[in-house]
């Protein structure tokens, strides 16, 4: 194989780690893309994350005799999962739903949250010492954290958390 490519035995591995970063960054995302059904972005992925992963496990098979080989494919491995996930976050692709919980400052969130351009559903609730304001709110990944901003700056003290949605049907969506 080093023959044929032409690489001294030497930069193998640092080929063989940038190969894997590349294949398992490109995996991260096409296991998301595929959660969030994005179809053509997923094949497209998929694709050429497959054609890397050969050519990266080739050269490692080819070269057994080489421990750098094999470290250098784990450490990419391992790497490649990290740089996907964050190239991931820096894309925020998708929606999310916010889940806002506060004893006090629920109308004023719900006002602010609206007042920025987001719906925002209020809901009476009861907690643990009484009662509460629960507020839901359906936004774009990218806009979680001023959303965030803004109900710390509201209540220091809500309880907010975030789960990943696919939109099935109508209902306010920023544009």
């Amino acid at each position: 194989m080093i023959s044929l490519l032409n690489i001294p035995a030497a930069a193998l591995p640092f080929i063989i780690f940038a190969l894997r970063v590349s294949d398992m960054s490109l995996d991260t995302l096409r296991v998301l893309f595929v959660i969030r059904g994005r179809k053509p972005l997923a094949w497209i992925l998929g694709f050429f994350q497959s054609l890397i992963w050969v050519i990266a496990i080739t050269s490692v098979l080819s070269n057994l005799d080489n421990l750098w080989n094999i470290i250098a494919y784990a450490g990419g491995f391992a790497t490649g999962n990290v740089v996907g996930m964050a190239i991931e976050e820096r894309l925020a692709i998708g929606h999310s739903n916010l889940q806002i919980i506060s004893s006090r400052w629920g109308s004023a969130i719900a006002e602010t949250i609206r007042e920025k351009g987001y719906a925002a559903t209020e809901l009476p609730a009861r907690g643990k010492d009484g009662t509460v304001s629960m507020i839901s709110c359906s936004i774009r990944r990218r806009d979680i954290d001023a959303v965030r901003q803004e109900v710390n700056r509201i209540d220091p003290d809500a309880f907010i958390t975030v789960e990943d949605i696919r939109p099935l049907h109508r209902g306010f969506w920023r544009s």
